[in-house]
């Protein structure tokens, strides 16, 4: 990933963050002599249990990619998460009204995450890992679903369609493209900017601006 410096987050607290609050990530593979593979996933993050933390997922058995890994285990893999992102129009830079040479440009939150895969067909530890994934997105809602609601004997066959993945997280890295390359004026405006574009995204993007530019919040 192309990383200015002005761009780079290293703080591995803020990382897992965004791996949590964006948990589909887009798994890539490059095992096989056909080329690349690319499959968006649903990653559970456990910070605990490795240096950089621990990937845990599942994919349907039907699904090719695990078999190319299991069969070529010493190659890396890297998953892409894709944090808050928005469009940044010149007319809102301070730079525009004094010299017009101001182009648009894209804001965007990143996370890249390179390790080792390993393919896991156990039953139990699918239960486990389908259970946890579930109850961490469920747990928000007023009557949170559980994978107890379901028949076992529909469990049971469900978790034969699966295939389990755990990625001990060998190198993270972050970008966060949030205008700190532009002048105080510039970052302010893109902040006010966004204020006014009525999503959630753009309110989360101007609380970015303001807080890696060095603007008071508010």
């Amino acid at each position: 990933m192309y990383q200015p410096p002005h761009f780079v987050e290293t703080r591995l607290d803020v990382l897992h963050a965004l791996i949590r609050a964006h948990p589909l990530g887009l798994l890539i593979s490059n095992c096989t002599e056909d080329g690349i593979t690319a499959n968006p996933v649903p990653f559970l993050l456990d910070a605990g249990s490795a240096p950089h933390g621990r990937l845990r997922a599942h994919m349907a058995k039907a699904n090719g990619q695990w078999r190319q890994i299991a069969e070529n285990p010493d190659a890396p893999v890297l998953v892409v998460f894709q944090g808050v992102d928005t469009y940044v129009t010149p007319s809102w830079y301070e730079t525009k009204r004094e010299t017009g040479k101001v182009v648009p440009t894209w804001n965007y939150a990143m996370v890249q995450v390179r390790g080792r895969a390993l393919v896991i067909d156990d039953a139990s530890w699918l239960a486990a890992q389908v259970s946890e994934l579930t109850a961490a997105h469920e747990a928000g809602r007023a009557e949170p679903w559980a994978v107890t609601d379901a028949p076992e004997t529909f469990v049971r066959s469900q978790l034969k369609g699966i295939i389990g993945l755990e990625i001990e997280i060998a190198e993270i890295s972050g970008k966060w493209k949030v205008s700190q390359n532009r002048p105080v004026a510039d970052r302010s405006g893109v902040a006010g900017g966004l204020d006014t574009e009525p999503s959630p995204q753009a309110e989360e993007m101007a609380r970015l601006v303001r807080s890696y530019g060095g603007l008071q919040n508010g």
